[in-house]
């Protein structure tokens, strides 16, 4: 079983590789001392739970993507524009609502079971409820 620091170092780097930044800009934007990001990203020591929630609001992903063990879980990589669109959706149900009715229009369905996309026959957009 992989220690929970080890877990903690691949996440950073996975996250810091998927937007493209090293250390010295996380650490700068996040106010985090170089020594001690460098301590978490050889698994040396482990971030408290304030700089967990800082990260991952810097990388724009839940806290347990930073804690948990994603290895042994299908992972998808996201590009920094569909990040924004996620969290638009999470925020707002009218924006959801558009989009979802648009893949509709477009052919496009997402098989929750296989996360995966696939094209379908067209199907009709849901009218708004407004």
């Amino acid at each position: 079983m992989i220690e929970n620091k080890e877990v903690m170092a691949r996440n950073i780097k996975r996250n810091m590789e998927n937007m493209g930044v090293n250390a010295t800009e996380v650490c700068k934007a996040l106010g985090i001392k170089q020594n001690t990001f460098s301590d978490w990203l050889h698994a040396k020591t482990y971030p408290r739970i304030d700089k967990i929630e800082l990260m991952a609001k810097y990388f724009g992903v839940s806290k347990a993507e930073l804690v948990e063990d994603l290895s042994a879980t299908e992972q998808i990589i996201l590009t920094n524009d569909e990040k924004i669109v996620l969290e638009i959706m999470r925020n707002d149900k009218d924006f959801k609502s558009h989009i979802v009715n648009y893949a509709k229009m477009r052919s496009v369905y997402v098989d929750p079971k296989a996360k995966s996309v696939r094209k379908v026959a067209k199907m009709k957009p849901q009218k708004d409820d407004n």
